[in-house]
């Protein structure tokens, strides 16, 4: 792969171990990997990306979403329904998936995150209605172009059982462990610039028994895979915990095994002084939600209280059923925005937020070789136009990306190579797949 000198930005915000910016900074990439960040680079050979007016940033990493969701935004009967009722309309669409869909709406989802700077997206796909599998969300990846941890979810307990699932979107757990150990063999890169990466994601502690929680967190470990859950999203969540288990769902999920640095949980919106302790205690880490936490009425996470205490926090766009929107750049307006919320104007700031979106997000999902431009770390980095009329007037250029409104990035490169150029996808065609979508979406809608 070629040598691509990336040249005179505004600004190169490396987020690395310093937090340097640097004013007029350039990065070399050769191949995949950053040779080099800093002023006044030599060319040596390499083809030139000029960046004047640009902000460099790492890329953005998304550490919670549902892709197969993205086909069923603003469905009219869930638009003011807090998470259970939510759901439970919801269920009936999902299960008339067919693989196909599974594939455009992912896709779909894909796309509106590269077009928002993220260049690593982790997927929390837990049903599989008609014959789907997990593989089709990871092809919807490679066609993408962006890395991508892929989470085998899952549903075992049903109405029936005193789930919240219908019986007909559960799987025997048997048969879920036998596909874990399947797409971990088939699709798990443990290495360094790994494209693809598995993770094991039993749905919930309301969706599955307390033996499938053991049995995953035994298997993952064998396995030397992570693990992610959704845990104390909201309080008829915590309700549920205590009712079923007597327990709290932070130590519900030490009970289960379910803390520790391989584990990352999403939501976390009512987790107790006591429980934030714990995941601090333990390196657990929390994919912070805070659009579909709004959207969803269920609460501000203590965010504040997490990162002051040494937990692990990054963000997460969730389902595009909860939030309608996979835009990691909002995500990170609404992190800060709502954390002054909850804990005053100076909660967080720009760059704490665009930290989060960034380096948090890669520690969260286990990638110490993304998250931040250094020598020798991935080529995964964003060139973001600020003479773009929603960025113009701002006097800090870095705080605009997130103080401002989203802007689209000129360029996002994965692995050194451009997914999006000039504003565009360069690995798909943008319209055929919101084509694809539509069409999929107008067969659910009138019951196919």
């Amino acid at each position: 792969m070629a040598r691509t000198l990336i040249r005179g930005a505004l600004a190169v915000v490396t987020m690395d171990d310093q937090r340097r910016e640097i004013a007029g900074g350039d990065v070399l990439i050769d191949g995949g990997v950053i040779a080099a960040v800093g002023p006044d680079l030599p060319r040596d050979g390499a083809h030139v990306v000029e960046a004047g007016g640009c902000v460099v940033t790492p890329g953005l990493v998304n550490t919670h979403h549902h892709l197969f969701q993205t086909l069923t935004r603003a469905v009219p009967a869930a638009q003011d329904a807090a998470l259970f009722g939510w759901l439970r309309t919801l269920y009936p669409i999902w299960s008339r998936m067919t693989p196909g869909d599974i594939r455009a709406s992912a896709r779909l989802g894909l796309a509106e995150l590269a077009l928002s700077g993220c260049t690593c997206s982790s997927d929390h796909l837990y049903l599989f209605p008609n014959g789907a599998r997990l593989d089709d969300s990871i092809e919807a990846a490679a066609d993408i172009g962006i890395r991508f941890t892929a989470t085998r979810g899952s549903m075992s307990i049903g109405e029936s059982k005193g789930g919240l699932p219908p019986d007909a979107l559960v799987e025997d757990e048997d048969a879920i462990l036998r596909d874990c150990e399947r797409v971990v063999g088939a699709f798990h890169d443990p290495q360094p610039g790994a494209m693809v990466q598995v993770a094991l994601a039993p749905c919930s502690p309301f969706s599955v028994s307390r033996e499938l929680m053991r049995d995953a967190a035994i298997l993952a470990r064998q396995k030397g895979v992570r693990l992610h859950t959704h845990l104390a999203e909201n309080a008829e969540d915590v309700d549920y915990s205590r009712r079923m288990f007597g327990l709290t769902p932070g130590d519900y999920a030490e009970s289960v095994g379910w803390t520790g640095e391989d584990v990352w949980h999403a939501h976390c919106v009512k987790l107790s002084p006591a429980e934030i302790a714990l995941f601090a205690r333990t390196g657990t880490g929390v994919a912070h939600c805070p659009c579909s936490n709004a959207r969803l009425a269920s609460g501000i996470a203590p965010v504040r209280a997490m990162r002051d205490a040494g937990v692990p926090v990054g963000l997460g766009v969730d389902g595009s059923a909860s939030n309608d929107s996979s835009h990691l750049g909002l995500e990170a307006r609404q992190a800060m925005l709502v954390a002054r919320l909850r804990d005053g104007p100076a909660a967080m700031g720009a760059r704490e937020a665009l930290e989060i979106a960034t380096r948090g997000g890669a520690r969260v999902l286990g990638r110490s070789d993304i998250g931040h431009l250094a020598p020798g770390m991935r080529a995964d980095l964003v060139l973001w136009n600020l003479g773009d009329i929603a960025a113009a007037g701002h006097w800090d250029p870095v705080a605009a990306l997130v103080f401002g409104a989203p802007i689209r990035p000129r360029a996002v490169y994965v692995e050194g190579r451009a997914v999006v150029d000039d504003h565009r996808l360069t690995t798909a065609d943008e319209t055929a797949i919101a084509a694809d979508a539509n069409r999929a979406v107008r067969r659910l809608m009138d019951g196919g």
